[in-house]
């Protein structure tokens, strides 16, 4: 039992790993795919909450995540499977590659490849976000998730505080706030 979980852990890890192009938020819809969609080990908001708190601490996300899931799903052997799953590809590729791309960073198809990836990775994230906002409607209503979301994206880009300090106001909001107008019969 425990040797097939590992093999599942480290398969899932490991093609999110390969997949990933261009780090740890690229590989996010990726885990969430293989965790979520694939093999069901939590569900949306459970994701979401790893994610969250994973955010907030220092480190690749990646490795952050790939630790607590694999802890989660098979313990201790789950945990070391995990990460040495999630950190395999990108010594590999760096070491197979980088020589050899170093040759050709100026080329116009080096840039072209980099160019052409970028759009495909932030539409990645848009879905992942969506869905994150479909799962927030659920628990606060529409009105106050798109409130909170328009706030986030103020606080975030226009006034450019760190994100750690958004995640934190809004894990107080969600433990100290929404609570209390749950309580007063206030839903949006």
């Amino acid at each position: 039992m425990a040797w097939h979980t590992n093999k599942q852990i480290f398969l899932g890890f490991f093609r999110a790993g390969m997949l990933g192009y261009g780090g740890g938020p690229a590989s996010i819809p990726l885990v969430h795919k293989e965790v979520v969609g694939k093999y069901k080990w939590m569900d949306d908001d459970e994701f979401s909450d790893i994610l969250a708190i994973g955010n907030t601490l220092p480190g690749p996300i990646i490795t952050k995540m790939a630790g607590y899931i694999g802890y989660r799903v098979n313990g201790s052997s789950g945990l070391l499977t995990a990460i040495i799953a999630s950190v395999i590809p990108t010594v590999l590729l760096m070491l197979l590659l980088l020589g050899f791309l170093h040759t050709f960073i100026d080329e116009g198809i080096m840039q072209g490849m980099t160019a052409a990836v970028a759009p495909v990775v932030g539409v990645l994230m848009s879905v992942l976000a969506y869905s994150f906002f479909k799962q927030s409607q659920k628990g606060m209503g529409w009105n106050r998730t798109l409130f909170l979301g328009l706030v986030s994206v103020v606080v975030y880009i226009i006034i450019g505080a760190h994100p750690a300090l958004l995640i934190g106001i809004l894990i107080i909001y969600a433990l100290v706030i929404h609570p209390m107008m749950k309580k007063g019969g206030r839903h949006a």
